[in-house]
């Protein structure tokens, strides 16, 4: 739901909305375990629901690699980033390419990592 709900809300502040979707490598890279849902996948899913615009295939943990490729304006991500290394290092990496972080509220629902928990204990 938490991805979801960012959608809809940066569908709001958007004239074109483009979504990255991370690849299974750079998922793997950024968590030590591949995603459930291939990339593939996700991909449809994200064309499907009929909020984003453009989906494009992210391969990278570094979001300057697809901002050289899309060159976005607003990186938008869960509140729960601001204030910690990561996000303030994302904050500076998009500062340095012209573009900026937004922040919208972190949705305290289901989480794919508590899901997978859940899913080894059937």
């Amino acid at each position: 739901m938490g991805h979801l709900n960012i959608l809809k809300r940066a569908r709001r502040y958007c004239d074109y909305l483009v979504v990255g979707a991370v690849s299974d490598e750079a998922l793997f890279e950024m968590k030590g375990k591949y995603p459930v849902v291939a990339l593939s996948e996700r991909m449809e899913i994200l064309e499907a629901i009929g909020i984003v615009d453009e989906v494009v295939p992210d391969f990278s943990i570094d979001k300057r690699r697809v901002w050289q490729r899309v060159r976005f304006d607003v990186l938008f991500k869960g509140d729960d980033w601001k204030g910690t290394a990561k996000g303030h290092k994302l904050e500076g990496e998009m500062a340095e390419i012209g573009a900026r972080v937004h922040y919208f509220p972190y949705t305290r629902q289901t989480s794919s990592t508590e899901l997978r928990r859940a899913l080894v204990g059937y």
